[in-house]
């Protein structure tokens, strides 16, 4: 069974996961509705993968015994400068969920929670790939500039993304 700590402090990692998924749809959103078909199409899969990630979390806290109690998710933003901009934010947004996971092991760690900290080595590892990803992309548009032929290459290689 869960500790109070180890629920709660799950509870609040999937409330995160929403809130990415959540934050990758709009972004998606707005590629869609500036021409970037590539790029809507990464953050949609990247939404996907987020909700994979709450699923799995959700099903973690039911396999221990304990309870899954979601809390509200803020509405994200829904306007962006360009897709640098974009990608620049996933890149921070990935860093700010790995400080996040780190803190929830950190949690695990203290209530010697092994099951716990196993579940989470994925996690850790997920988040290594993440921020490469994010990196990559933004390395690539900083590359890119303003050349059109450029971004829509890149905006076709995102496309082609299937889910992990």
């Amino acid at each position: 069974m869960l500790s109070k700590s180890i629920q709660d402090a799950i509870n609040e990692q999937i409330k995160h996961e929403l809130a990415s998924a959540y934050l990758y749809l709009s972004m998606s959103a707005y590629c869609e509705a500036n021409n970037l078909p590539g790029m809507a199409r990464w953050l949609r899969t990247q939404w996907e993968e987020e909700q994979t990630h709450v699923m799995k979390l959700f099903d973690y806290v039911n396999e221990r015994g304990g309870r899954v109690v979601l809390d509200a998710i803020e509405k994200p933003p829904a306007d962006f400068k360009a897709p640098l901009d974009i990608f620049q934010q996933v890149f921070v947004h990935e860093q700010k969920v790995t400080s996040l996971i780190h803190r929830l092991y950190e949690v695990a760690l203290k209530e010697n929670d092994y099951p716990t900290q196993v579940e989470l080595q994925w996690f850790i590892k997920e988040q290594v790939e993440e921020e490469k990803n994010a990196t990559a992309i933004v390395e690539q548009l900083k590359m890119a500039k303003d050349n059109t032929s450029v971004l829509l290459m890149l905006d076709r290689q995102l496309g082609s993304r299937t889910k992990d």
